[in-house]
């Protein structure tokens, strides 16, 4: 009998999607993987900045990794010392479900979890017709907003909520606050990660604008939190514009 396999996972949102799949499964994972709550594995760093030595040491049979989450000078390093690295490249909705089956497979998983049907469901709906425009910071200090070829930007985009900036040059542009404010959209999504907006950090900001805050692990993470997502940032935009 062949033993259990051993992942370790340097993305967050994969991190939670194992987990809830395999249990027991992983060994360690990123010291910002928050979900579930109460998963006991060792932490291997930052997804930035992962010690190598602490995952070499685990012995992974699979580490599980993301093109823009994680740095390529790394996850070579990583190969270099022998381990298999798995890379996934998620740009939308789509791809995340089918991005999440070829993770989970690789780990393990021999039936497709219940979860992920639940997910692709909760995302069949077409888009609304009734459209909104929206300009979706994630950082200040410089300001940076989503442009163009995210996932966020599709998830926005099947709620009915169009970003004024997904047709920039740049996937994540820094952009001067007044010029956002200066684009005048229906509203300012604010999502609490990467950089963690507040009531009383963000908001001030833009005057006269309705603001949006929202969940950043259900607007930015592919896996469980997908189920939920349509609903929970549907919520938060409805009472942005009230």
């Amino acid at each position: 009998m062949s033993r259990p396999a051993r992942i370790v996972s340097l993305v967050p949102s994969l991190t939670e999607a194992v987990a809830h799949t395999l249990p027991g499964a992983l060994v360690g994972a990123t010291d910002w993987c928050t979900h579930p709550a109460d998963l006991d594995v060792v932490r291997v760093g930052g997804t930035k900045n992962p010690e190598a030595e602490r995952i070499l040491a685990l012995a992974p049979d699979l580490v599980i990794a993301n093109e823009e989450e994680n740095r390529a000078v790394d996850l070579d390093a990583l190969r270099a010392s022998g381990l298999e690295v798995l890379v996934t490249e998620v740009r939308s909705v789509p791809q995340s479900f089918a991005e999440l089956a070829r993770v989970l497979t690789a780990c393990g998983a021999g039936a497709r979890p219940r979860w992920l049907d639940e997910a692709e469901a909760a995302w069949a709906a077409p888009p609304p017709e009734r459209r909104s425009t929206a300009v979706v910071p994630v950082w200040r200090r410089p300001w940076m907003v989503l442009g163009r070829d995210t996932f966020a930007g599709d998830v926005l985009a099947r709620l009915g909520v169009d970003q004024l900036y997904a047709g920039h040059a740049e996937r994540y542009p820094r952009i001067p606050v007044e010029e956002l404010r200066a684009a005048a959209p229906d509203v300012v999504v604010l999502p609490d990660e990467p950089y963690r907006f507040a009531a009383d950090d963000g908001p001030e900001a833009f005057p006269g604008l309705p603001c949006a805050l929202v969940s950043g692990r259900h607007l930015t993470w592919y896996g469980p939190s997908l189920a939920q997502a349509p609903r929970v940032l549907s919520a938060a935009l409805r009472a942005a514009r009230r």
